[in-house]
């Protein structure tokens, strides 16, 4: 499911509120994807999920976790393409990695994504620094 597939159910399940949809399009694009996951995902289901990070807060992304394990609990599958360190944490996820040799296991510490973002938070004002150096400040 990709941003503009959740626009795509959303006019459509506009036409079907009587079935116990709601007027998605009256949410913001991240509530929207939750709701859908917690109303419409069922149990021994498999779903793909293309970077549903792009729609959620930080905050919000730990809540699709907790919403994920409770589908997996159900017996639900997950496929999800993500640049998100805090989705690639699920706990007992494999994580595959993408590149010019194919498609391999990769450890969560061993991402590019988790280890960009440990750089940043970790100092931030030398990340900006080395960022935003021009040729000048060498």
């Amino acid at each position: 499911m990709r941003a503009e597939t959740l626009f795509n159910i959303s006019t459509e399940a506009e036409q079907y509120a009587v079935y116990g949809w709601h007027a998605l399009h009256e949410l913001s694009h991240g509530e929207a994807l939750l709701w859908l996951v917690k109303n419409r995902f069922h149990s021994r289901g498999l779903f793909v999920m293309d970077e549903p990070e792009a729609a959620l807060s930080p905050q919000r992304q730990l809540a699709l976790l907790v919403l994920v394990r409770d589908l997996v609990d159900a017996g639900c599958q997950f496929i999800v393409a993500t640049h998100s360190p805090l989705l690639l944490a699920y706990p007992g996820a494999t994580i595959c990695s993408f590149s010019q040799a194919g498609l391999s296991p990769i450890h969560y510490e061993d991402t590019e994504h988790y280890q960009i973002t440990r750089g940043f938070l970790r100092d931030h004002e030398y990340s900006i620094r080395k960022l935003f150096a021009t040729d000048e400040d060498e």
